[in-house]
């Protein structure tokens, strides 16, 4: 019977937890509180980012944010029914109505129709 070297499996069976994350929070009553969001969809998902400089770029430099392992960020989103965690989004957000004197929109082809699983903020 032959064996299998697991180092080199190109997908390996197991998932592997990401590194350390950095979690979006909002103050709560108890103290801080992690943020969740929705999926484009509309499946509530918990975030976390890799790095501050993507979190920042999503969020804007005044979102407070704490370290978790992807482990720990599952196990608070678990009760909630979260199951989706969702690492370095991008933000997704409804456009703004234009200004009273913008000229009508231009009717969008097939292309633009397209859903990209981005970020909500809900």
């Amino acid at each position: 019977m032959a064996t299998t070297d697991r180092c080199e499996d190109p997908e390996p069976c197991e998932r592997v937890p990401a590194g350390p994350l950095l979690v979006p929070v909002r103050p709560g009553p108890a103290g801080r509180t992690a943020r969740f969001f929705r999926t484009a969809p509309g499946e509530r998902t918990a975030v976390a980012f890799t790095t501050a400089e993507r979190l920042t770029a999503t969020l804007g430099a005044d979102q407070p944010w704490i370290r978790l392992c992807e482990p720990a960020l599952r196990a608070l989103a678990r009760p909630l029914g979260i199951r989706l965690v969702t690492i370095d989004p991008q933000l997704c957000a409804p456009a703004a109505a234009p200004p009273a004197d913008a000229a009508p929109p231009v009717a969008a082809g097939p292309a633009a129709a397209v859903s990209r699983p981005h970020l909500l903020i809900g």
